[in-house]
């Protein structure tokens, strides 16, 4: 089961990264942003559930799906292209085994604890 949701996670990966190629977009900016969404980490900076609070809204698919939904609304290439930046984020995330996060210490996610 492990490796079926590894590549369920990994597919949604590569069409998060398809569909923002055929946004137009330089090739550099994938790579330059993709690890932006990783900043929401600053809340650990607060206490824990401040940092599983921010690190769990901004690594949430759903958060990437509105977003990239609400620019095909509106006709925003920049919010399509955040929004999918976000799923792919997120994607990456899971398959290398970083979880949402409980708010209790950040290597206890919803996947396990993390370097188990």
């Amino acid at each position: 089961m492990k490796t079926l949701l590894l590549l369920e996670e990994l597919a949604q990966f590569l069409i998060a990264t398809i569909l923002f190629y055929q946004l137009g977009f330089s090739w550099w900016v994938f790579p330059a942003l993709i690890l932006l969404p990783d900043l929401s980490m600053v809340g650990y900076l607060i206490s824990p559930a401040w940092g599983a609070i921010s690190y769990n809204f901004i690594h949430h698919k759903a958060l990437g799906i509105a977003l990239f939904l609400w620019g095909i609304y509106i006709n925003d290439t920049t919010l399509k292209a955040s929004g999918l930046i976000l799923y792919a984020h997120s994607s990456m995330d899971r398959i290398f085994g970083y979880g949402l996060k409980y708010s209790d210490n950040f290597k206890n996610t919803h996947l396990g604890i993390i370097g188990k």
